[in-house]
């Protein structure tokens, strides 16, 4: 009998939590889909990083199963509210508390159930989509094909469960603490509007607005700098969220009680009553509402960022098809140009030097001294010449872009403004080399050849240099402030380029000087580079067999060589060669063997860790949080029922009652929304802006938080319209 009942329960208040119901199959659809990229066994054996994929889609998953527990237990709590004299008119007839209460979880288990199994069959193709998406992403071709991984099943099914057996497991804790009178009452407290101390609490309404404004100065004027002002900054912003609520519904009842002008304006009054007292009894659940669209604006605005940036940048990243750095300037790359001819057919195989300004065995002495934290007179007596003098030092180039370029700050400036040229010093090898990186004009030309740019032509007096496009706007005055020589005195400067170089550390780092070739004999080489072109792609794995090459040759060379003679008194050897990977921040890849083919559809799947968590954390909150509105006004539709049928009788018509329908149901969607919009927006440019700044690429700061906005719109106005169809025929608008 009790099945039966449940089943026919189910069946009465499918019309009220239709919108629950279809949110717990797309959520199921959703993790289903997103766990199978964990066990995806083709990814694990394509990709070395393929466990990043796992834990970050897992994590993501920890904070789902959160989310999804507090709405199964926020639903199931409310049905409880809203059928509680229906369950109290039960006692009344003589059933037990254990047989209501088995009875109510039946209906909720029955109806998980149904969700999940529905999920499932979604979740399914909903798979192939995503997996079809993450190998276009990755470049790699990909047939459609069912699985059906155990783990991935189990994995889904357990979170699923987990999520209702907790919420069902509290419901029966509070059946047991519940009399009839309780259970009779309880849908009344849900009613329950109290008023109190309204004219103290609406100031809380413009002092939330007015730390709103100040949280946005503090972001975009300050920025957050360190642990401590992060965790501040998120305090503060949940308070204020939650204060704001209170606030405004505060406000609104004290505007009503002073009859303001445009209480009586149209159906005003009705509006605002229905509104102020909607505030009052749910204002934390607007709040946490309001934390989750600002998170999903987050989320979705972060994989815009890291997949624009996949579209944009990752081809001109990795120019050449091949590209091997070495240390000694005597290799010849013989072993790599034989592994790379078994594998595949190289067209043009070119080797060059990139050089330093220093003599040889000044560049030797002091890298031993650099070596073993130690400065030679010479370093001494350029140490001492201070800013008047870094112009005529080995890497000058190096000093004014650590002191001029904006996303260092003051990172190397000294109180007075001049360079800190110590510290340069002392954190060389890692942004820029320790040396100014140089390049003779035949081996930039033929570079150029090689990826189809014109050749350059400069006098023997003249240099140009060649640098990330990034940093063009902000070097105007470095070729007035360093000097670089030439045999018969100090070269003049001809120019920028910006082409695709590779200078994340093959080609110098973030730029590298040309010089004519008649003036390179002032100069000595600092390390060996070959670029190569092959024909077609490169296949699998080549990247991974250059480095076990170069890893070989670096065992045997330390075998053959490391002794303690050679060792400095800090017992490190020598520096050799290039160690910078140039300035860039948020993605930062400088391998000493770069395969074109390999490294692409690597760096679009570890981005790929990224993208595809924040858009599954920001589409399940997106959806979670738009349940949640939609079932508390379905929900209370019968209620609403009454009220417009007087506003019927009262003489309004049935189009009127419609757009007060619509008035109604758009102020209480937009109001959660306008403020996470206004909170996510803010933030959201803010993160745009660094990241353009920071990576290059050529996009407007509000386009990826209008991408965002787009998603966010299409889906939230397919939830306004099911809840505004749904509540027009629960109120009778319809006949």
């Amino acid at each position: 009998m009790i099945g039966k009942l449940a089943f026919r329960n189910v069946r009465r208040s499918a019309r009220d939590y239709l919108v629950y119901f279809l949110t717990m199959t797309f959520v199921t659809a959703l993790m289903f889909a997103f766990n199978s990229l964990i066990f995806t066994k083709d990814i694990e054996e394509m990709f070395e990083v393929a466990g990043l994929m796992m834990a970050l889609i897992g994590l993501a998953t920890f904070f789902i199963v959160l989310i999804v527990a507090w709405l199964i237990n926020y639903m199931v709590r409310f049905m409880l509210e809203k059928r509680s004299r229906e369950f109290g008119i039960y006692l009344l007839i003589g059933m037990k508390k254990k047989e209501i209460a088995r009875l109510y979880q039946r209906e909720n288990m029955l109806l998980g159930t149904c969700a999940f199994l529905m999920g499932m069959v979604l979740g399914v193709l909903l798979q192939q989509i995503i997996l079809a998406i993450l190998y276009s992403m990755i470049r790699i071709k990909y047939d459609l094909h069912m699985e059906f991984n155990q783990n991935c099943i189990l994995m889904t099914a357990g979170c699923y469960a987990g999520c209702y057996l907790l919420a069902l497991f509290r419901c029966g804790r509070r059946f047991k603490k519940m009399n009839i009178r309780d259970l009779i009452e309880a849908q009344k407290k849900n009613e329950e509007v109290r008023e109190s101390h309204e004219q103290l609490k609406k100031w809380l309404f413009p002092v939330s607005v007015g730390f709103l404004a100040l949280f946005a100065a503090f972001i975009f004027l300050g920025g957050i700098k360190g642990g401590g002002q992060l965790l501040f900054f998120l305090v503060g912003l949940v308070l204020v969220i939650y204060l704001f609520y209170v606030g405004l519904s505060a406000w609104i009842v004290c505007y009503v009680r002073k009859r303001g002008n445009a209480v009586y304006r149209g159906q005003n009054l009705f509006l605002l009553r229905q509104f102020s007292s909607k505030l009052k009894t749910m204002s934390f659940t607007m709040g946490t509402l309001t934390a989750l669209f600002t998170i999903a604006f987050l989320g979705c605005t972060v994989s815009m960022m890291f997949s624009d940036y996949q579209n944009k940048l990752l081809d001109v990243k990795f120019p050449f098809d091949v590209q091997i750095n070495s240390g000694d300037v005597e290799d010849d790359f013989a072993d790599e140009i034989q592994l790379i001819g078994e594998e595949a057919k190289i067209l043009e195989a070119f080797s060059y030097h990139i050089y330093a300004n220093v003599p040889e065995d000044v560049l030797t002495n002091m890298q031993d001294s650099i070596s073993a934290g130690q400065t030679d007179g010479r370093n001494e007596e350029r140490r001492s010449a201070g800013a008047d003098g870094y112009a005529r030092q080995p890497n000058q180039v190096n000093i004014w872009l650590s002191t001029n370029l904006k996303s260092f700050g003051k990172t190397y400036l000294q109180e007075d403004g001049s360079p800190d040229i110590e510290k340069i010093r002392k954190d060389s090898g890692g942004v820029y080399c320790y040396y100014d990186t140089y390049m003779k004009l035949s081996d930039y030309n033929h570079l150029r050849r090689m990826l189809g740019y014109s050749e350059v032509l400069i006098e023997d007096n003249e240099y140009l240099i060649h640098l990330k496009e990034r940093i063009k706007n902000e070097v105007d005055t470095l070729s007035e402030d360093i000097v670089i020589e030439g045999s018969r005195g100090e070269l003049k400067f001809a120019g920028y380029y910006t082409e695709p170089f590779s200078q994340d550390g093959h080609n110098g780092g973030d730029y590298v000087v040309v010089i004519p070739d008649s003036q390179a004999r002032l100069l000595v080489p600092y390390y060996s580079e070959m670029a190569l072109d092959i024909e077609g792609e490169a296949p699998i794995g080549l990247g991974n067999l250059l480095d076990d090459l170069n890893s070989l040759e670096k065992e045997e060379e330390e075998e053959g060589e490391d002794t303690e003679e050679e060792r400095d008194f800090a017992g490190h050897r020598p520096m050799r060669g290039n160690t910078c990977c140039g300035s860039d921040t948020i993605i930062v890849m400088s391998p000493e063997n770069m395969v074109r083919d390999n490294l692409i559809p690597e760096t679009r799947y570890l981005l790929s860790t990224l993208i595809f968590p924040c858009f599954y954390v920001g589409l399940v909150f997106l959806c979670v949080a738009l349940t949640v509105l939609s079932v508390q006004q379905l929900s209370d539709s019968a209620k609403y029922k009454f009220r417009y049928s007087v506003l019927r009788k009262l003489g309004m018509s049935r189009q009127e009652i419609d757009i007060v329908i619509w008035k109604q149901l758009v102020c209480y969607y937009l109001c959660p929304v306008l403020l996470a919009v206004v909170i996510g927006g803010s933030i959201s440019v803010f993160m745009s802006g660094k990241f353009i700044f920071y990576t290059g690429i050529h996009s407007v700061v509000f386009y990826y938080f209008f991408l965002s906005f787009l998603l966010f719109f299409g889906i939230y106005l397919l939830y306004f319209i099911t809840t505004y169809v749904s509540f027009r025929r629960n109120t009778g608008a319809e006949e």
